[in-house]
């Protein structure tokens, strides 16, 4: 049964390894918006359990006619082990290689959990950070970005001078994304754009952290122009940094619009 198993499989025709004429080569191809469990490496050595949604692509030469779809699949499930930048790289490298491509592009993106303790009462809740590891290999050449989109408290200085009482305030979202060569922990970026914000946020507080996050943030008044700089001035002290973006957007409190800001560096 196995040999008529066998030879019945090799009399199926492939089509996708047929010659193609047309001499159009394709920057990418693959498989698009696949959901797959994952398990992520955590600073404290603890594995976390999520879910992830991945593109992966290859370069396809002009005269082959289609890609190895399935052998995406096989790799994602090959690598269900703990994923940090290094496996990553790993991951990536394995599917130029097996699909016999030059370039190579994985994006995985996923819910992070981290612990957090209010600061007064300490009482502890999970706060959720949406990461994205984003890969590519071009001429044997691997390039790593980590990309984690981080809500904070921001409270304007404006308002701060000008009113009587108070000063608006809002939540938004700072998304920090870094290319590095060296180990980086998710909780380091989270933590960096935490603190310099105006206040960060947490997923459970009692009245007296109330009263801290709301007068924290009021002390530290912060545009979102204050707060990129501030944050590039830390990622251009940190020699693990080869290039990074970082945007701010405040969704206003008092304008139907959000405030917006971005800085970008290319450090090579």
């Amino acid at each position: 049964m196995s040999i008529i198993a066998s030879n019945a499989f090799d009399a199926i025709p492939d089509t996708q390894n047929v010659r193609d004429t047309r001499r159009i080569p394709i920057n990418k191809v693959g498989i698009k918006d696949i959901v797959h469990p994952v398990r992520i490496l955590s600073r404290n050595g603890e594995e976390q359990h999520t879910v992830a949604r991945s593109n992966m692509y290859v370069d396809l030469p002009h005269d082959f006619k289609g890609t190895h779809m399935s052998r995406f699949v096989e790799i994602l499930m090959g690598h269900e082990r703990e994923l940090t930048v290094a496996s990553f790289k790993t991951m990536l490298a394995e599917m130029t290689a097996r699909l016999e491509a030059d370039a190579g592009h994985i994006e995985m993106t996923f819910p992070y959990f981290v612990d957090k303790a209010a600061p007064i009462s300490g009482a502890r809740s999970l706060l959720n950070y949406d990461v994205t590891f984003i890969g590519e290999l071009i001429d044997g050449q691997p390039r790593m970005r980590v990309k984690v989109v981080v809500p904070v408290t921001s409270l304007c200085p404006c308002s701060k001078s000008i009113a009587n009482y108070g000063a608006h305030s809002q939540r938004a979202h700072v998304t920090l994304a870094v290319r590095t060569d060296h180990c980086l922990w998710i909780e380091e970026l989270i933590e960096l754009v935490e603190a310099q914000a105006s206040c960060e946020l947490y997923g459970l507080l009692k009245r007296a952290d109330e009263k801290y996050v709301t007068e924290r943030a009021y002390e530290n008044p912060k545009f979102v122009e204050d707060v990129v700089r501030d944050i590039a001035l830390k990622l251009n002290a940190d020699p693990r940094i080869l290039a990074y973006a970082i945007e701010a957007e405040n969704f206003e409190s008092i304008h139907n619009h959000s405030a917006y800001a971005m800085v970008e560096k290319d450090q090579e």
